[in-house]
């Protein structure tokens, strides 16, 4: 078999009881939540603002972040509810790296779901009880909202989840306003069909039971940009696209339309000073026009792990490094001889950075400082890189993201050439 059962995990219900929300701080989010769905159903004329960081995964530095926001929150409280985000479910693109703080509690270490589900737990009850404020999560896997379904005020669907039909069935579950994110393709349609599912009711399969639901009314979009198909990042939070979504939902008959506008992702091409501006209903402070070409900079991703081995993480202790310089070159790195690499975190030790007025020139200094940079006592793809830098597909330019699929033997075959000849 290709899955292996760690351990069982307690129900919701028994971690519930094991943690309860006190019958104060229920109170305090019956509160927030008629509040939240007040702005929603248009009995409110306040803003909603979600805010903070992309991940939590430290419980004092979020409740710190969270303190933080409380005098904001009661200084402005006839315009705007704040609703901070505790994000403890973080998607990976490629499955790779940190998954927050449900899997792994303490970064560091190694997965640990039981104590994961405990620690999120506990880190939406003491924010609650510290800041009075009810936070907003992830639904990144739709049977583990259960375990904090009862503590949070707001959920969102992210931009590649928003397709997937547990995630549209188990929104039509809840009691609380739930976001859906446009997909990275930017199709306003995908989201509102989206939408249109949360907003009905659905008999399906829920964590081994046969359950109905009613519909959430409360369903909504999130506008977070774009991406076209040559990864142009289009923004759609302007004045029109506004009027176009208002226009949309109007040809379907849904309930309360609203929407969050999203300042980060493909809204703001994640330049986080931007987000301030789009906050602020204001246009981006420069258009296409105004981006001029000064020069070619490659950046080389250098990642503890074996490319021969199908890239599996090679986590060990540097036994000797030199770092490579000069005039265009930048290393980003915390590596040390004697610093040992964890086997669960990100297997990303280091960013080598080049800079040249031209393209070629851009790709000689790179491979020089290939050649300069040595860290002895891990398996890197330092060298794969290297190679990939001399091959006359990557010369002309001539290259897509099936590049390494498509010569990855021929790579390999470069590079054990270049050891016996070493």
């Amino acid at each position: 078999m290709s899955m292996y059962k760690n351990s069982e995990l307690p129900v919701p219900d028994a971690l519930k009881a094991q943690f309860p929300l006190s019958a104060q701080l229920a109170q305090v989010k019956a509160r927030r939540d008629a509040a939240i769905r007040d702005v929603f159903t248009g009995a409110s004329d306040k803003f909603l603002v979600i805010v903070g960081p992309c991940s939590a995964d430290s419980e004092d530095s979020v409740c710190e972040y969270i303190s933080r926001l409380v005098p904001v929150q009661e200084r402005l409280a006839d315009k705007l509810i704040i609703i901070p985000r505790i994000y403890t479910n973080k998607p990976r693109t490629t499955g790779e790296g940190y998954k927050g703080m449900l899997h792994q509690p303490s970064p560091d270490k190694a997965p640990d779901l039981l104590h994961g589900i405990i620690a999120i737990r506990k880190l939406h009850i003491r924010a609650i009880a510290e800041s009075g404020l009810t936070a907003a999560d992830e639904m990144l896997y739709p049977e583990n909202r259960s375990y904090l379904d009862d503590l949070l005020s707001y959920e969102a669907v992210g931009a590649r989840s928003v397709e997937n039909q547990q995630h549209r069935l188990t929104a039509s579950s809840m009691d609380i306003p739930v976001g859906m994110k446009n997909p990275t393709s930017g199709d306003l349609a995908v989201m509102l069909n989206s939408v249109q599912a949360a907003q009905a009711g659905h008999r399906f399969l829920y964590r081994g039971c046969d359950v109905t639901t009613s519909g959430n009314p409360l369903a909504h979009c999130i506008l977070r940009g774009g991406v076209d198909k040559y990864g142009t990042c289009i923004p759609n939070y302007h004045y029109e696209d506004l009027v176009r979504l208002f226009e949309l939902y109007g040809k379907r008959d849904l309930h309360n339309p609203a929407a969050i506008v999203d300042c980060n992702h493909s809204n703001s091409n994640k330049k986080f000073r931007e987000q301030i501006r789009i906050a602020a209903g204001l246009p981006l402070g420069f258009t296409q026009d105004d981006v001029q070409l000064r020069g070619h900079a490659i950046e080389c991703r250098i990642n503890a792990e074996d490319p021969a081995r199908n890239f599996m993480p090679c986590p060990d202790t540097v036994q000797f490094l030199h770092l490579p310089g000069g005039c265009g070159v930048r290393v980003d790195t915390a590596l040390y001889t004697g610093y040992t690499t964890s086997p669960y975190y990100d297997s990303m030790i280091a960013k080598v950075i080049v800079h040249a007025p031209t393209r070629l020139e851009a790709i000689r200094r790179m491979r020089r400082a290939l050649e300069e940079l040595v860290i002895d006592g891990i398996h890197t793809g330092a060298d794969l890189a290297h190679m990939i830098l001399y091959h006359p597909d990557y010369m002309k330019g001539s290259y897509n993201t099936a590049f390494l699929e498509q010569h990855m033997d021929e790579l390999l075959r470069w590079n054990e050439t270049k050891e016996d000849e070493a």
